[in-house]
């Protein structure tokens, strides 16, 4: 595989919690009947792409996501790309997290019991580092927090300014450089819906 590595990222489809806005790092919950639809719709757009690499998170709704888009036969396990750990707020929504710590922020607190938002950017750039010794397009299945956090490290951003970047369910974004600057990182499209995402590249 020849010429400048990109990175797709899919966030998963889907599922129960991600409706509720419940934190779901650890709980390995299955795609909805629609997220398991919505990964679907993946398969065509990703067909005719000669992906180099096809990474996926361990977690069950992020590997369901890329069989059901047809990558499932090359896949490989990568766990840098599981979701942030949210500890002791597993399964709470924010709004009853800062009943219990006002203002709190995963962006700025963490969770106890879980992951600070430094071990989360470093285990991006663990990432990061590994990705930059590929060429071509490489594919990631993963999840939204972390994928914001993917991104504003790629582009040499500090952890917090992720979360100005949002993700939808099976949503296609794209890392890589620009034309003409190889060294530059950019972000070449970002949480597009599938059905017009691989149009605007």
């Amino acid at each position: 595989m020849t010429g400048a590595l990109k990175i797709f990222f899919v966030r998963h489809g889907e599922t129960a919690w991600s409706l509720s806005g419940q934190h779901t790092g650890s709980t390995d919950l299955p795609l909805t009947p629609t997220g398991e639809a919505m990964a679907r719709e993946l398969a065509a757009p990703l067909r005719d792409i000669a992906f180099s690499r096809v990474l996926s998170s361990p977690r069950r709704r992020a590997r369901a996501t890329c069989e059901l888009a047809g990558l499932g036969a090359v896949v490989q396990n990568e766990p840098l790309l599981a979701e942030w750990d949210y500890g002791d707020y597993e399964g709470l929504r924010t709004a009853g997290i800062q009943v219990l710590h006002p203002g709190w922020s995963v962006w700025a607190d963490g969770c106890p019991g879980g992951e600070t938002p430094a071990e989360v950017a470093a285990r991006a750039d663990r990432l990061i580092a590994q990705l930059q010794d590929l060429s071509g397009p490489v594919i990631l299945f993963s999840h939204g927090q972390f994928g914001r956090v993917l991104a504003a490290r790629w582009i040499g951003l500090p952890v917090t300014q992720g979360q100005h970047f949002t993700l939808g369910p099976t949503s296609l974004s794209v890392l890589g450089f620009e034309q003409g600057y190889p060294q530059r990182r950019v972000i070449t499209l970002w949480n597009a819906p599938v059905c017009g995402g691989l149009r605007a590249i």
